[in-house]
C-alpha cells in the first residue's frame, strides 16, 4: 500500500457521551495499525445530546431515568460497565451519585473553531477528560478555556470566540445537515464520505471499515 494514501473519517459526537469516546479510542487504536501506511484526517462534528439542557445542567441520575426510563441500579450497572470499557480503552471515566450532564453547544462552537489551527481532536481529548475524568462542566468558560489551551489554543482568542459567538450559527447549520442525513444517535463515523458505521464498535470493526474505505480508494 502506497505511503501517501490518505482517509478521511467523520465524526459526529457530543462531548457528554461516553460511547463516543470509548468509540474514538477503539477507532484511534485501529488507525495505529496503519500508522506507516496511511495518513488519516479526522473531522468532528457537532451533535448535542441534549440541546434544551437548562443552564446548571441536571443530575446523571434524574436525566437517564427521565429520558430512558432506566431505574437507578440499571443505571449503576450501565456505569460500571462503562468504567470497565473505559479501562480497556484507557480512559478513566469518573461517575458520582452529584454526576451532572451539561448543554454542550458552547464546546461545539469552541471545536468548530479548533479546526482551523488542526486541533480538533487534541481539543475533544481535552474536553472529554475534563467532563468523564475530572468531573468539570463543559458549558462553563473556564473550564473551556483550560481544555483549549490544553490542546495547544491559543486561550485568548478561544475567549474571544465564545464570547462573540462567531461560530454559533455554522454549528447549528452543521447540526442540522448531520440529522438531514439520518443522524440521530451517537456516536457515528462516516469513512472516505460513504461508509458510515454507527456506535461504539469494536476496533476490530473499525478495521473491517478502513480496510474497505481503503479498498475503494485503490480501486478508483
Amino acid at each position: 500500500m502506497p505511503t501517501h494514501t490518505h482517509l478521511t473519517i467523520d465524526i459526529v459526537s457530543d462531548v457528554v457521551c461516553p460511547w463516543c469516546y470509548i468509540g474514538y479510542k477503539r477507532l484511534e487504536q485501529a488507525m495505529a495499525a496503519y500508522k506507516d501506511q496511511v495518513q488519516f484526517t479526522v473531522r468532528w462534528h457537532p451533535f448535542e445530546l441534549n440541546p434544551a439542557m437548562q443552564e446548571d445542567g441536571q443530575l446523571l441520575s434524574e436525566h437517564l431515568a427521565e429520558k430512558y426510563q432506566i431505574t437507578p441500579e440499571q443505571s449503576e450497572q450501565n456505569r460500571a460497565r462503562i468504567i470497565a470499557l473505559g479501562e480497556e480503552s484507557g480512559i478513566r471515566f469518573h461517575f458520582t451519585p452529584l454526576s451532572r450532564i451539561y448543554n454542550t453547544f458552547k464546546a461545539h462552537q469552541l471545536l468548530h473553531w479548533a479546526a482551523n489551527y488542526g486541533r480538533q481532536t487534541e481539543l475533544k481529548l481535552a474536553l472529554f477528560e475534563a467532563y468523564f475524568t475530572e468531573q468539570d462542566d463543559p458549558s462553563q468558560l473556564s473550564v473551556l478555556l483550560d481544555a483549549a489551551e490544553t490542546a495547544g489554543l491559543d486561550r485568548d482568542e478561544a475567549e474571544l470566540v465564545l464570547k462573540q459567538g462567531n461560530f454559533a450559527e455554522a454549528v447549528r447549520a452543521e447540526e442540522q445537515t448531520w440529522s438531514g442525513q439520518g443522524i440521530t444517535a451517537v456516536p457515528a463515523f462516516v469513512f472516505n464520505e460513504k461508509y458510515l458505521l454507527s456506535g461504539a464498535q469494536e476496533t476490530e470493526t473499525f478495521i473491517d471499515a478502513i480496510e474497505m474505505a481503503l479498498q475503494e480508494l485503490n480501486d478508483e
